[in-house]
């Protein structure tokens, strides 16, 4: 490979052999990257009820940078029906393989850790399960449904797989109600067949839209990274396909490798050039815009969630 696309218009040509070295080599984070290592009663009081219930969070499996913070004011993304993704993304720290068989006391399990803990927004996300016939989806309602039970004051928000050649599956997820339902399209179309290759673009999209079709009430969100040698056109292109799938949230944030066997990161986009994507976002009509160097779909979820509940107020209360 010759050549790095980054976010401006113009390329970076690199030597092929000076290429081949920086794509073995994992980039030094800048000062805006870091973050503090996790400390503190609250990330012990989270991590505790996490492990003693026996679940899986993203917030550990996908070394998301921002653990400390959430775990800390007990906020965590609970991953169900294990740690084993069928897929093989490669910019994803999860493990692939074969998963075991589903635990039928997970959604109970849920949705009393969601007790413990006091929340009152929680992010339920999940595996990709291409082995079973529904992906997953009922396994997954059940837990929304229980978590719904346990805890009627708590708003749900879900991260979904993409339930690929699943029927009837898409439906089955909208019908169980979440407060939103998030499905990230990850990265640009171009890179799909290297980043993504499992997942087909446009069927995430639609995924999406049914949303919208079926229970025009739900919020929808969706995110993508940067890093991934994408273009500033083709970032706004999927901000125009978003849009055209009626998305109301959009987060952006930077890429980082989880290992050197990943997907090399191309570039770390100042905090600057974030501010920038998100002024466009919000021209383009999007009710609700996370654009920084360590947004991630879940972070400060729940805070996230009142802002889009008043911007919809806003948006009817302005016609």
């Amino acid at each position: 490979m010759a050549t790095l696309i980054n976010i401006h218009d113009k390329p970076t040509i690199r030597h092929p052999e000076k290429q081949k070295r920086a794509d073995s080599e994992v980039l030094r984070k800048p000062a805006w990257i870091r973050v503090k290592a996790p400390v503190g009663k609250g990330y012990a009081a989270t991590r505790k009820i996490v492990h003693d219930k026996g679940l899986h969070t993203v917030c550990e499996e996908a070394a998301c940078p921002n653990i400390g913070e959430c775990w800390e004011k007990k906020h965590a993304t609970l991953m169900i029906m294990g740690d084993i993704c069928t897929r093989a993304c490669a910019f994803c720290n999860i493990r692939t393989g074969m998963p075991g068989p589903l635990d039928a006391d997970e959604p109970q399990k849920a949705a009393l850790a969601v007790q413990e803990m006091g929340l009152n927004h929680v992010v339920i996300t999940s595996v990709d399960r291409d082995d079973l016939a529904d992906g997953g989806a009922e396994h997954f309602a059940q837990t929304v449904r229980a978590i719904r039970v346990a805890n009627p004051n708590t708003t749900i928000e879900i991260l979904t797989p993409d339930f690929l050649r699943k029927p009837g599956a898409a439906e089955t997820m909208i019908d169980a109600k979440p407060d939103v339902f998030n499905h990230n399209l990850e990265t640009v179309p171009s890179n799909y067949l290297k980043i993504r290759p499992g997942a087909r673009y446009f069927h995430s999209l639609r995924l999406l839209q049914m949303v919208k079709e079926r229970d025009p009430e739900q919020f929808t969100k969706s995110g993508i990274m940067v890093g991934l040698g994408e273009t500033k056109q083709e970032i706004m292109q999927v901000m125009d396909d978003m849009r055209a799938a009626d998305v109301d949230f959009i987060t952006i944030g930077q890429y980082l490798q989880p290992t050197r066997k990943h997907a090399p990161i191309s570039r770390f986009m100042p905090p600057d050039e974030f501010k920038a994507l998100e002024v466009i976002a919000r021209s383009k009509g999007f009710l609700m815009v996370s654009s920084s160097p360590l947004t991630r779909s879940s972070h400060h979820a729940g805070e996230d969630f009142a802002k889009l509940k008043l911007a919809r107020l806003a948006k009817y209360d302005s016609r």
